[in-house]
């Protein structure tokens, strides 16, 4: 299995940026996909998540700013990320979760400057 996020960065306050997550190795269209983020000294948190009926759900901090999105065609899961302010500064994660199972990509940063 293998999650291979892409798309940080640096990005001044109040722009844009799209990551994407591509995954192989599983079942897509059956997982639950989700972006997460860790900020230095802070805990990882949900940022994001869509089933696989495609629900999504955020957190209130991102609402109305960060659009999830996935296309199970291409096996990918997009972060839209418009609006940003530097408490958005973090590493972000996607993560394929299905019952039991959950797989990890590698990190992305994005850094937002003020």
């Amino acid at each position: 299995v293998q999650l291979q996020a892409s798309g940080g960065g640096l990005v001044q306050a109040g722009g844009s940026l799209r990551l994407s997550c591509s995954a192989s190795g599983i079942t897509f269209n059956i997982y639950t996909m989700g972006w997460y983020r860790q900020a230095p000294g802070k805990q990882r948190e949900l940022v994001a998540a869509i089933t696989s009926a495609g629900s999504t759900d955020y957190v209130d901090s991102v609402k109305g700013r960060f659009t999830i999105s996935r296309d199970n065609d291409k096996n990918t899961v997009d972060l839209q990320m418009n609006s940003l302010k530097p408490e958005d500064t973090a590493v972000y994660y996607c993560k394929a979760h299905f019952l039991q199972l959950a797989y990890w990509g590698q990190g992305t940063q994005v850094t937002v400057s003020s």
